[in-house]
């Protein structure tokens, strides 16, 4: 396959395999998907590694299934880089050595290859007593610059990829005023994503217009440097007090986090609680914080495992989408981030404990949503679209949770389930009867399948409109890292170039038919 412009200029620049002067050695994706369909098939059994290498290869040929960019830029390079996009580490401990701690270890995940997530609620506010040394604290908001300042300047994977990193605070916490605005002066964290995390009893606050208390638990108490994670409720549970620093109306916090968000586009709001309510794992652990993109609430070195489905290479000639091949990429591609997990470098062994020997968590996602409905000529978010994107889903779906459920039939299910309570869950018990049974049978392989990363480089690269997003614009300049670039859209283009031929003149936008529609078309509504 040769690509072309901005996407052979993705390929090049952060996943073909380089020398050691950084010059490309892999020249087209055929090499790429050779290269990592062999690494990963290698945790196979020894008679099944070549059938299942050339799966794993013709299923991601043409871009149909695609891996995560860290997998496509790691395996089978030989270096000791990790195959995962983002993590999120503990809390630090509330303590200089804590925090210097969480530092090293989001440096060492960046310098590999892997963004970052941390929830500062641990610290304690500005101007909070330090007995040990008789000050006062600076506060959370003071840190992330740290984190921040770190983060801007790791440059990842030999200048491919810069370090990510998500910080977020409870709506608790006494300096979520502070948190919420930062940004707005441009010179203080601008290395970082910053997120609230909002749990139930804020919301329901705001609705009755009632008053709500920022508060932290006691630092007298003489289990709070052992006990004290920065998770409130695991507090709470030990019967240990929190001490109210301030009491605001809960409209006022709500208003302020949409005025900044407005002003800056940050802070974001992660329905944590519910998060946590909803988690497959719910009965073993907890989530605390997202990835960067904000698409994954995951535990303490938790990790994000992606792969992504390309729907518009599965809409065949007559415009229809390939329901049983779409099954089929599903099934693979659940096997392939299996084997993911088990081909991996780890970089801490609590990364591998918590990955390997708890969750083997997965995230089988898609892009090009966008683009397929384009090419079944179908208006994004139309009444019309509707219907055909629930069938998408739920094929991708029961496919992915079948696929796992047989490979616990095959190879052992996730070492920290309990069938009865997993399902139990909140997602899992929406599963059809006939999954459901299988699962009580066999269990299931991994404890998360399903993930929706927004897949902005890969999709690039693919040449596709990116996750489940519509085509942003049909025609526009593209400025990043790599530089700046005139883009009109594949399909696009290609209808442009007919109407120009058939009619002798330059289509405008009314020409367009309706399904060729851009983000910039969809109200809000339609964007739902």
């Amino acid at each position: 396959m040769d690509l072309t412009g901005i996407r052979q200029k993705v390929f090049l620049d952060r996943y073909a395999l380089k020398d050691e002067g950084g010059n490309p050695t892999e020249k087209t994706p055929e090499e790429m998907w050779k290269r990592v369909a062999h690494a990963i098939a290698q945790v196979e059994p020894k008679g099944k590694r070549e059938y299942w290498e050339e799966k794993f290869y013709q299923t991601m040929d043409n871009f149909v299934l695609v891996p995560g960019g860290r997998i496509l830029s790691g395996a089978g390079t030989g270096y000791k880089v990790t195959f995962y996009n983002c993590f999120v580490i503990p809390s630090p401990h509330d303590s200089r050595q804590g925090i210097l701690h969480t530092l090293s270890q989001m440096v060492e995940i960046m310098s590999r290859g892997g963004g970052v997530g941390i929830n500062l609620s641990s610290l304690r506010p500005r101007g909070a007593r330090v007995k040990k040394v008789n000050g006062f604290s600076s506060g959370p908001i003071n840190w992330a610059e740290l984190f921040s300042v770190a983060t801007k300047d790791i440059i990842q994977q030999g200048g491919s990829r810069r370090g990510a990193l998500m910080l977020m605070l409870w709506d608790w916490h006494p300096d979520i005023e502070e948190f919420i605005t930062v940004k707005q002066d441009l010179s203080r964290i601008n290395g970082a994503n910053l997120s609230v995390c909002v749990s139930d009893a804020f919301m329901t606050a705001v609705k009755n217009d009632a008053d709500w208390e920022l508060v932290f638990p006691d630092k007298n108490d003489p289990e709070y440097d052992e006990k004290w994670d920065g998770y409130l409720p695991n507090w709470l549970k030990l019967g240990k007090k929190v001490v109210v620093q301030k009491t605001i109306k809960a409209r006022a916090l709500w208003d302020l986090i949409a005025k900044a968000a407005w002003a800056s586009a940050e802070p974001g709001v992660v329905f944590m609680e519910r998060n946590n309510k909803w988690f497959n794992n719910y009965y073993w652990e907890y989530v605390n914080c997202v990835n960067p993109c904000g698409e994954e609430p995951l535990p303490n070195y938790g990790v994000c495992n992606l792969t992504s489905i390309n729907l518009a290479a599965l809409v065949n000639k007559n415009g229809e989408m390939d329901y049983g091949r779409l099954a089929d990429v599903a099934r693979v591609g659940v096997r392939f981030q299996d084997d993911v997990i088990d081909a991996d470098f780890y970089v801490f062994p609590e990364i591998k404990k918590r990955q390997v020997e708890g969750e083997r968590r997965i995230g089988l996602g898609t892009m090009g949503l966008g683009d397929a409905l384009i090419k079944m000529k179908l208006r994004y978010g139309s009444k019309e679209s509707l219907p055909v994107i629930d069938k998408i889903y739920k094929t991708i779906r029961d496919a992915a949770y079948e696929a796992s459920v047989a490979l616990a039939a095959e190879k052992g299910v996730f070492p920290g389930i309990d069938i009865k309570k997993h399902l139990d869950g909140y997602f899992i018990k929406q599963l059809p009867e006939e999954i459901r049974k299988k699962m009580k049978k066999h269990g299931v392989r991994n404890s998360v399948v399903l993930q929706q990363a927004p897949t902005g480089s890969t999709s690039l690269m693919a040449g596709v409109s990116s996750g489940i997003e519509p085509v942003y614009e049909f025609e526009f300049i593209r400025r990043d890292r790599l530089g700046e670039h005139l883009l009109r859209h594949p399909l696009y283009d290609t209808w442009h170039d007919a109407f120009t031929a058939a009619h002798g003149r330059e289509p405008g936008r009314d020409d367009r038919p309706d399904y060729f529609v851009s983000a910039n078309d969809l109200t809000p509504e339609d964007h739902v």
